[in-house]
């Protein structure tokens, strides 16, 4: 097939800040995790699915919430009203857990 490119689960992108590896990250309405870490304007490799632990913002997450990405704090989180949706919760996390277990990409 002439027009494929890629499969897409791992993306060639600018750091929009300073990423560490392993960490979520959001370029326009692309979110990923680093496969490295790298300085803000440098090359980057993120994964665009899969199944992460990511930090969270405080609050339980029930298993198969939908949770969305806070850009400014650059956790994940079950507000929806000015975050990104990216992805759902594979198992709970309670309110003082570090980080919570999302599966990336489609949501139902």
């Amino acid at each position: 097939m002439k027009s494929f490119i890629q499969p897409g689960d791992a993306l060639d992108l600018t750091a929009p800040y300073d990423v560490a590896s392993g960490a979520g990250f959001l370029v326009g309405s692309i979110f990923a995790v680093a496969t490295i870490s790298a300085a803000n304007g440098a090359d980057i490799i993120g994964r665009t699915t899969g199944v992460y632990d990511l930090a969270k913002a405080a609050g339980a997450v029930t298993q198969g919430a939908k949770l969305y990405w806070d850009n400014t704090n650059k956790v994940l989180t079950t507000t929806a009203s000015g975050n990104t949706l990216v992805g759902t919760a594979v198992r709970a996390a309670q309110s003082g857990d570090a980080t919570a277990r999302v599966r990336l990409g489609i949501v139902a």
